[in-house]
């Protein structure tokens, strides 16, 4: 899969990343190599291969799920800036 210089200029502004068209070119070609690796890698044959969390065969420690903590929102309110019914007040960030 090869990447356009459009393409490339599209994701520099979406990510708010200032670019000259000579690294848009640059970008062109490395983003294209990248994509040509991912696609290498969809190509390699996973079937019958169990899904890991770390190269060590090893079991995942597990405990009760139990509350160890809480019921003290007085204490974890007290430091907040602001609160409004239990609950901490923040500024609003999205318009």
């Amino acid at each position: 899969m090869s990447i356009d210089k459009n393409t490339v200029r599209k994701v520099a502004h979406l990510a708010h990343i200032r670019t000259t068209d000579a690294e848009v070119e640059i970008l062109s070609g490395e983003l294209s190599k990248i994509l040509q690796m991912i696609e290498q890698l969809n190509e390699v044959n996973t079937s019958g291969v169990e899904p890991m969390t770390s190269v060590i065969e090893m079991q995942m420690p597990e405990r009760e799920d139990a509350v160890t903590d809480g019921g003290i929102p007085e204490k974890i309110l007290a430091n907040a800036p602001e609160q409004t019914a239990g609950f901490f007040v923040v500024p609003k960030v999205i318009e």
